[in-house]
């Protein structure tokens, strides 16, 4: 299989997560729980049969940073799951895309990198695109739009905090990274459940429970391989581009297959954010290109 069809069909994986969320009856901690937990041993045991290098050391300081990163992404997942539960896929899908948005603002706060006009322009865009979609939070009738905006904004912040803090790693591999961060998930996540209501996985049906195992092996644990593999053998304009393959696909299946009413706000909302933050990403990295 080539690079780019690996990084397609992780991206088309990734943009499915939300509905198999649906079928699975535990409280978002708990699924985030067993999603690391699951994809953690896969990956585990795919990094095991596949290494050839020796393991290299950690210092203090990069096993601070993968733990607190570890935490965020548990974080990100609960809070994202949450935004799955109280509103459509798309409103959620959209407002955890603002993400790359808070990375572009605070990138030049912690890394000392300049901020161009360019990106003022794509930041006041997707700021505008997410005061759209909170202007349309009550199109559909008997769900609490408003939390799960607010909980897809949370999922989007920690997800911004796992990405700066993978700035600062860049001297590990992204795969060996993400194992670590997946164990250290499990350690927060652990406890987290257990005080705040306990576990509840015996009380799953069978489609709730095989939705549980295809969120850990197939859209975390597969999707993590096929994009890792993937990513050496892609350029990075490419990369960033398949990367909106799994909103696209999200949003696809919330209006075409759900049938959640999307209003005409929410499409411009989401073209102003999913819009501004590809071309920063694609005039950065040809900025980098041209030197």
């Amino acid at each position: 299989m080539s690079a780019k069809l690996k990084l397609l069909f992780a991206m088309v994986i990734f943009g499915t997560i939300g509905v198999f969320v649906r079928f699975i009856s535990l409280p978002s901690q708990e699924t985030a729980f067993y999603r690391a937990l699951i994809a953690f041993v896969l990956l585990f045991a795919v990094r095991l049969l596949t290494q050839k290098e020796k393991k290299q050391a950690l210092t203090k300081k990069q096993l601070l940073l993968l733990f607190y990163s570890g935490a965020a992404l548990g974080l990100n997942w609960v809070f994202l799951f949450e935004a799955y539960r109280y509103t459509s896929l798309s409103l959620a899908t959209l407002t955890y895309y603002f993400a790359p948005v808070i990375v572009m603002l605070l990138s030049p706060l912690l890394f000392r990198e300049k901020t161009t006009r360019t990106q003022w322009i794509c930041l006041l865009f997707s700021i505008g695109g997410l005061l759209l979609i909170l202007a349309s939070k009550d199109t559909l009738s008997g769900q609490n739009h408003t939390t799960g905006i607010i909980c897809g904004f949370s999922a989007a912040v920690f997800y911004a905090i796992v990405i700066l803090m993978n700035k600062s790693m860049h001297d590990l591999q992204s795969f060996d990274r993400t194992i670590f961060q997946f164990l250290f998930s499990i350690f927060i996540l652990l406890p987290y459940v257990f005080f705040t209501g306990r576990f509840h996985i015996t009380s799953l049906s069978g489609g709730g429970l095989l939705a549980l195992l295809v969120l850990g092996l197939v859209h975390t644990g597969l999707a993590y391989v096929l994009y890792f593999s993937s990513l050496a053998s892609v350029s990075g304009q490419e990369a960033a581009l398949f990367s909106y393959v799994d909103p696209a696909i999200t949003i696809f299946i919330s209006i075409f297959f759900l049938h959640e009413p999307t209003s005409f706000l929410q499409i411009l909302g989401g073209v102003c954010i999913l819009g501004a933050t590809l071309f920063h990403e694609l005039y950065s990295l040809s900025k980098k290109a041209n030197g």
